[in-house]
């Protein structure tokens, strides 16, 4: 299934080895607030440094805008980084130019540098070939283990392979042959759940997975652009105007192959303090939106998951962040955990909502990425991928 180099299939004894990681973690008060793609990424970093190599890391982190920015620097996440593995982990304050090129000269193998955030340059989402050269001037080797930036086009994610031996890590070989697999030679039945605000961002899944899914279950916000395609009225509900037309035309052609929920929980205000209930789908008065799906919904859906055997779930079910309204993602979360399918969330608030209920150890497969992992969904070619060489 995985038809490209890993980290596995490059001597690297001795060498100096550049590996883009996701380290696009949330920090708080120059802390290290979620360190999951930290963890996610040592598997490959020990495994170099076994192999004797020297380490240099590279990501980006937040979205400065070409240019440096003190509450994006990687220096808190190097230091966080020192605490997980027992190594001293040396910090560079940019990641081409002088500055690198000394601290990459200096590093002996079994040793660990992190450059400072690719983004404080603007060639790096221009994936500029003078700043790719300059990257990759500071190693022998590079190594892409960034899944959750595998879908951009960057410097350091696909330049940087024009000028090195390029493979894939341990986390990239691991979530392709999850998700690509699940989408090619799924276990059946292939049930795929889908939540979220928008339908716009999802319509490519749909498409692509109506011909491979044997049941798409839908929830979140965009369900209720679902809901105005069969002309309820949706109160202050959060609905796509520009996107109805495409949901009437998903729902003349799917069948019964697309769930709907079939209750949902309403309130009068966009908070947690707001006054709620359940109802059927139907009408929403005016001034009422809906914020979760309702207790039917989760039975309805957890039933379906139950006989599945592969599970893909992107996209929450409502607005967990506010307690009222977490009842569907958390009773859908529950569903998945328990289901003997193999398993696979994708990314951003699906995996916030899986580690918040203290379920994540009974996911078959995590990924660590939002966007790619849609992408994936959506039968694309991810470029940080497809720029490493052929095994």
């Amino acid at each position: 299934m995985f038809n490209k180099k890993t980290v596995k299939d490059l001597d690297v004894k001795g060498k100096r080895v550049l590996v883009r990681v996701d380290f696009n973690v949330p920090l708080k008060e120059g802390e290290v607030a979620d360190d999951t793609r930290i963890q996610a990424a040592l598997p490959t970093i020990k495994y170099l440094l076994d192999q004797g190599a020297a380490v240099l890391l590279c990501s980006h982190l937040g979205r400065p805008k070409g240019e440096p920015d003190p509450q994006y620097s990687l220096e808190p996440v190097a230091a966080y980084l020192g605490t997980l593995i027992d190594n001293e982990v040396k910090f560079a304050a940019d990641c081409v130019g002088p500055v690198a090129e000394a601290a990459a000269k200096d590093l002996q193998p079994g040793q660990v540098l992190v450059l400072e955030n690719t983004r404080f340059h603007a060639g790096e989402t221009a994936n500029d070939a003078e700043m790719s050269k300059q990257l990759a001037a500071l190693a022998d080797l590079f190594v892409n283990d960034a899944f959750g930036s595998a879908h951009r086009a960057h410097a350091s994610t696909v330049g940087v392979a024009d000028y090195l031996p390029a493979a894939a890590g341990f986390l990239l070989e691991k979530e392709i042959k999850y998700l690509g697999q699940a989408i090619a030679e799924p276990k059946r039945p292939f049930v795929a759940i889908l939540g979220g605000a928008k339908v716009s961002g999802k319509i490519d899944v749909i498409n692509n997975l109506l011909s491979k899914a044997d049941k798409i279950l839908i929830g979140g916000g965009m369900a209720n652009t679902f809901f105005k395609a069969q002309e309820y009225e949706m109160g202050d509900s959060l609905v796509e105007d520009d996107a109805i037309d495409t949901a009437k035309d998903l729902l003349a052609k799917t069948g019964d192959k697309l769930m709907l929920p079939v209750d949902m929980v309403i309130a009068d205000d966009f908070s947690a303090e707001a006054q709620h209930k359940t109802v059927p789908v139907g009408n929403v008065p005016a001034g009422w939106r809906v914020l979760d799906v309702g207790p039917e919904t989760v039975a309805a859906y957890a039933a379906v998951c139950k006989d599945a055997g592969t599970v893909v779930w992107n996209g929450p079910m409502g607005v967990f962040e506010l307690a009222p309204f977490a009842k569907g993602t958390f009773g859908l979360a529950k569903a998945v955990a328990e289901s003997n399918a193999t398993t696979i969330v994708g990314g951003g608030d699906s995996t916030a909502a899986i580690n918040q209920s203290g379920l994540a150890g009974q996911i078959t497969h995590i990924s660590t990425g939002g966007g790619a992992s849609l992408e994936m969904l959506e039968g694309k070619v991810l470029p940080g991928l497809a720029a490493l060489q052929d095994k």
